[in-house]
Order: C-alpha cells, then sequence, then structure tokens
C-alpha cells in the first residue's frame, strides 16, 4: 500500500497511470480471492487517502487525467457485445484474445477495464461495497463534466455525462439493428408495420431532456420502457420464423446482443435516474467485471449461441426418432423385419470392406475408399427403408426427451416410462434383426466366393486378426464407445444439415426455381423437393457416419491417437467371414468365444453412449434439470425391478383391439 501511495503520479503517461491502476486492483483483489477482504482494503485505502490531504487531492488529479483519455461512455455502452455481430467474427476474436496478450498502452475504456478486473472475485467484492464505502468511493473520484449538454439546468458529473451518451449508444445500435433486413423480414408483420424502433430514439431524447430541466421525467421514462418492451417483443416475434424456417446463428448471435442492449439501457437508467447511493453503479460494474469473465470464454459463446439450434436440432431429430420406436406386438415385428433387410445389407458392406482391404492401399485411401463402402450401403439400407441399430438411439433420444416438457403434469413421469421400456425393446429389436442375419448372410457370401472364385471373402490370416480385434480382452469396449461417440456425432450432422436445408429454402428453390423446373418439369420438380425434404437428415447423418468411420481411424493414427472403431453389425459381420474362412474348427479357438463374448457388449455401448450423449443434450436444450433426471433415472429403476421382462418384448395387451 505504502508503495502504491508513493508511485501516485498524475502526471505519469498513459501507459504509467494504466499500469498504478491494474496495480492497484490487483492489491485490493489480493491472494485470497476473499470478497470481504477486499472490501476491507478498498476501505483502508480510502482511510490512507483521508489521513494525507495531498495524497488525496494527487488521487483526484490522477483520476481525472485518466478517465479524461478514455472513452468511458463507449466503455459503458460496448463492453461486452462484439464489435461485429457475426458469430464466426466473435469467435476468432475470442481466439485472437486467448493467443495473443493484451497491452495496457490503449486508450480503449473496454481493454483497460478486462486487463484490471481479470477474477471472478473482482464481480464479487464490488457488489459487496457498503453504502458508506460507496458514497466515500463517489466523493472521491466525482468530477464535474468537462463539456456538459448546453440544455442542462443540473450540474453534471463526468460519470452522469459519460451515462447519457452511453445510453445513446446503446438506443442507437439497437435501433439500427431493428433496421435491418435480416432481423424486419423475418418480424411478425403486425410489429413490422407498427415499428417500435422508428421512435425509440425520441422517446429517449425525451427522457433526457426531461431529466436535463430537472424534472422527475417519470412519464417520459415510463414511455421509454413500455416503447423497449414493443422493440423486445418484435425480436422476441424473429424466434418463431426461425423455429419454422430454420435456425441461424449468427441471427441468434444477434437477437442475443440485441436483449443485452436493452438490458444494459436499463441498468444505465437506473444509474442516471434514480442512484442516490451509487447502489446500482456498483450492481452495473459487478455486471460488466463478471461479464468480462464471459466475453473471454468461447465455452460460454458456443453454448449461448448453440442453445436455440440444439434445441431445434433435437426437434427435428426427435420427429424422425419417433418412427424408430415400437409400441405394439406388430410393430416389433416389422421392426425386426427391418432390421433383417439392414443386416443383409450390411452383409454385402462387408463384403466391400474386405475388397477394399485387399488392395492394399496407404491408411488414408483405404479409410477414404471404406468410408464410401459404408456410406454408400447406409443410404441404400434408408432409402430401401430398412434399419441399422446403431443410427436408432441418437434419433429416438431427442423424441424421448421432447415428452419431459410436461413432466409436472400428473402420471407423465409414469407415460415416459412406458416409452422407455418401448424404446429399449426396439433397439433390442433392431440389434436381434441386424446381428441374426447378417452372421449367415456373410457366411453365405464367403461360401459362394470361394466357389466362384476359389477364394473366400477373408484369409486366414486375417480371419485370425479379426478374432483377435475383437477380442474381449482387448481395446474393443473402448472403440465401441468411442464408435458410439461418432453416432451421437452423425446425428447432429443430419440435424445440422436439415435446419440449413430448412433455413436457405432449398425445398421451396428446388420446387419453384424456373432453371430447376424448365429441366425436371414440374411434377418431377415438386416431387424432388418433397424427397429431399423427407430424407436429408437421413442421407448427411448416413454419409457422415460412413465417412467417419472409414477416416476418424487413420486421421487419428497420424497424430498418434490409436482410436479405432467397433460397429456391433459390421463386427458381427467380419467375425462371420472370419468363421468362414477358418471352418468348423474355429470353434476350439478361444479367441473365437472371447470374440463372441465381445458383441453384445459392442453393441451396447454402441447403443448406450450415443443415446446417452443424445438425450443429454436434448434434456439441456428442453432446460430439464438436474432434480428432473434424477426422478427419471428412480422411476425407470423402479419399473426395471418390477417389470424387467417388458424392457425386451411387447406385452399381449399392447397389441390393439382392431389387430387382435
Amino acid at each position: 500500500m505504502a508503495v502504491l501511495l508513493q508511485t501516485l503520479d498524475p502526471n505519469a503517461s498513459l501507459v504509467q497511470r494504466h499500469l498504478w491502476l491494474i496495480a492497484l486492483l490487483g492489491w485490493v483483489r489480493g491472494s485470497r480471492l476473499d470478497a470481504s477482504t477486499s472490501v476491507l482494503r478498498v476501505e483502508y485505502f480510502l482511510d490512507a487517502l483521508d489521513a494525507r490531504p495531498s495524497k488525496r487531492a494527487q488521487m483526484q488529479d490522477w483520476w481525472r487525467m485518466l478517465i479524461t483519455d478514455l472513452d468511458l461512455a463507449s466503455l459503458l455502452s460496448d463492453y461486452g457485445f462484439a464489435t461485429r455481430n457475426s458469430f464466426i467474427t466473435e469467435l476468432i476474436e475470442r481466439l485472437h484474445g486467448k493467443l495473443f496478450p493484451s497491452t495496457p498502452e490503449t486508450r480503449d475504456g473496454g481493454e483497460l477495464f478486462a486487463l484490471a478486473l481479470t477474477r471472478a472475485g473482482d464481480a464479487q467484492w464490488i457488489a459487496a461495497l457498503s453504502p458508506v464505502t460507496r458514497a466515500r468511493l463517489a466523493g472521491l473520484l466525482s468530477v464535474p463534466a468537462a463539456m456538459p449538454i448546453a440544455s442542462s439546468q443540473r450540474p453534471l458529473t463526468h460519470w452522469q455525462n459519460a451515462l447519457i451518451e452511453a445510453i445513446t449508444f446503446c438506443t442507437s445500435q439497437i435501433r439500427a439493428a431493428g433496421f435491418s433486413p435480416d432481423l424486419r423480414l423475418r418480424m411478425h408483420f403486425t410489429t413490422r408495420e407498427s415499428n417500435p424502433f422508428h421512435t425509440l430514439t425520441a422517446c429517449f431524447e425525451a427522457v433526457r431532456d426531461a431529466w436535463l430541466q430537472g424534472g422527475d421525467a417519470m412519464a417520459e421514462m415510463a414511455l421509454f420502457r413500455s416503447q423497449l418492451d414493443l422493440c423486445r417483443q418484435a425480436t422476441t416475434s424473429v424466434y418463431n420464423h426461425l423455429d419454422e424456417h430454420g435456425i441461424s446463428m449468427d441471427l441468434v448471435f444477434r437477437l442475443r446482443q440485441i436483449r443485452e442492449r436493452m438490458l444494459r439501457i436499463r441498468s444505465l437508467l437506473d444509474c442516471l435516474l434514480n442512484d442516490s447511493d451509487h447502489q446500482y453503479s456498483a450492481r452495473l460494474l459487478s455486471q460488466m467485471a463478471g461479464l468480462g469473465l464471459e466475453q473471454r470464454s468461447i465455452g460460454a459463446l458456443l453454448l449461448a449461441s448453440s442453445s436455440v439450434l440444439a434445441a431445434k436440432v433435437t426437434e427435428r431429430s426427435s420427429e424422425t426418432g419417433e418412427h424408430y420406436i415400437t409400441r405394439t406386438r406388430a410393430e416389433y415385428v416389422c421392426m425386426l423385419r427391418d432390421a433383417a433387410g439392414g443386416g443383409a445389407l450390411t452383409a454385402l458392406t462387408t463384403a466391400g470392406k474386405f475388397g477394399v482391404m485387399s488392395l492394399g492401399l496407404s491408411a488414408f485411401w483405404f479409410g477414404y475408399l471404406a468410408g464410401v463402402v459404408y456410406a454408400v450401403s447406409f443410404v441404400v439400407i434408408q432409402l430401401l427403408h430398412f434399419t441399422l441399430a446403431t443410427k436408432q438411439p441418437a434419433m429416438t433420444a431427442p423424441a424421448m426427451a421432447a415428452k419431459l416438457q410436461d413432466l409436472k403434469q400428473p402420471g407423465a413421469l409414469e407415460l415416459f416410462v412406458d416409452e422407455v421400456t418401448h424404446l429399449v425393446r426396439s433397439q433390442v429389436a433392431a440389434v436381434i434383426g441386424n446381428v441374426v442375419v447378417v452372421f449367415p448372410v456373410v457366411i453365405v457370401l464367403s461360401l459362394l466366393m470361394e466357389r466362384l472364385w476359389g477364394l473366400p471373402m477373408v484369409d486366414a490370416h486375417h480371419a485370425n486378426q479379426v478374432m483377435e480385434s475383437l477380442s474381449l480382452f482387448g481395446p474393443s469396449l473402448l472403440f465401441a464407445a468411442f464408435t458410439g461417440v461418432l453416432l451421437f456425432v452423425s446425428s447432429l450432422v443430419g440435424g445440422w444439415v436439415e435446419n440449413w436445408f430448412v433455413l436457405h429454402r432449398l425445398q421451396s428453390a428446388l420446387r419453384y426455381n424456373p432453371r430447376i423446373g424448365h429441366w425436371l418439369g414440374a411434377d418431377r420438380a415438386m416431387r424432388w423437393a418433397h424427397f429431399m425434404r423427407q430424407q436429408i437428415s437421413g442421407f448427411a447423418s448416413n454419409i457422415s457416419l460412413g465417412f467417419m468411420l472409414g477416416l476418424v481411424p487413420p486421421i487419428l493414427a497420424f497424430v498418434g491417437l490409436g482410436l479405432d472403431v467397433r460397429h456391433i453389425t459390421l463386427s458381427t459381420g467380419q467375425l462371420g467371414a472370419a468363421a468362414a474362412s477358418l471352418g468348423w474348427g474355429v470353434l476350439q479357438q478361444n479367441a473365437w468365444w472371447w470374440a463372441v463374448a465381445c458383441i453384445p457388449l459392442i453393441g451396447m455401448l454402441n447403443v448406450g453412449v450415443s443415446f446417452y450423449l443424445a438425450f443429454r443434450v436434448a434434456l439441456r436444450a428442453l432446460n430439464v434439470g438436474r432434480e428432473g433426471r434424477q426422478q427419471i433415472y428412480q422411476a425407470i429403476r423402479q419399473r426395471l425391478r418390477r417389470a424387467p421382462m417388458s424392457f425386451f418384448f411387447p406385452a399381449r395387451e399392447d397389441v390393439p383391439a382392431a389387430k387382435i
């Protein structure tokens, strides 16, 4: 403390004044990061200045020089907001801030504020200042406005002058955003016609003029607040358009910026009009200190900007996922049949993968061609309306979570557990259908290839390698969990691409674009538009999954991460090829039985990890809290104890009367 007072110099250079401020706030913060201790240090600093009038005068001169060199109004209006209304630009800016250090040699108040208040505890000790301490700080730091507003009949301080300018800046930015075509054309037509943004600036000027003339400005203030509410309703109506026509992260980012600026205006108004005890000023600075940490966080940006997109992807996935949930015996049998078809086609996929392997390509090109084989196979399964078991969980999890929106309603939790049982046995049916069919079909294909060309699908050496790679004692279970992550990611890709398709109105373009209509004809263009709208999500998720299964392992191997994939249906097919190559003697090998024992666990991890990740994202998108999740898990455990077989086979009473 003594060193700080000794080095206090109002005539120091700009950067030295800024360094002294950073050192002072560092001393106040201390090493314990305790708010009460920091408050005591502030009081001790004020006591030291009161005991030494010369130093107090120096401090006031130093403060006057500091705020003269900084644009305080821009700090109050812009700190915590992006300089450009673009998600990508803000992301790059935050990455830049993470990678490169900033300098106190600046006239930007925001940069200095971020350098001086760098810890989470800063917001706490500012908020914890007592009314007496706030009054003492205000008495020390209050400086008359250098150029007060000409029409003012009030003696303005520099702080009040900066507040008025900051509100003017925020109001102008909100007004400009409201006039931007990207937002205006997406607003509800009633709000667009009334357009409250037109008079927003005039309403604030009425508040400002009334207050400067010495009045309380309460009537003008009420009108301005109501106009702000109308602007908020207008921007909120844009979300309804996005829900129907697709989510844009840039638009969501801009809408959040507008909302935060409206909240900043309210805080600034409180500081200007109703802050005799400086409570609102301390609250504003505390909020800005906390906002500075969030402004530097990349995770906070991604979470805030992607939450609406996550909700929309969840909603679209839930619509698709409903088709994968069986509730009756008839639907259960249909699922078995569709899964059998998927298993038969996956046998061809297995043959294709071994065919690519026989080419002896490098790791990348083998992964690429294997990805092509996988992607083509998955798309064919989709177009033939067959089922691949591991594609279901990431789609069905959002469908399940969507039923939790009314969790507090009577009987809602029990109905949800009913849906869980339907889902689990649907997964069981799909896995059984895939595995039971792919294994014998691969054996038949291998024997047929041996009959026609004299060689089985895979030779004995590679057959033994397959069994070793699938051994329960190896890393197969880790790889199976990793494959579950890829399955989840592919569902996100599918939801994102479908949202992109809707956002850019490609269905309408395919149907009504003159060139496309001339080339395809009106009827065919309409059919193609409808087809692509229905299938685009499946195409994206299946193609992305295929290439991830093929390319991710060699790419990770290149950077030293030896992660591979283990997909239950493909692994079962490979095991069938190994059995066909080695013959009946394979049953006498321990490696065979350890590989067989690993197969169901691979399926459980594929399905379980994918479902868990998708379910957690869906719960977060639907704002289901920790207490709600605990109720769900407890209800599921109770059902498992009471009726365990309901998770595997549909009961007779599930069959509709018309189908008995």
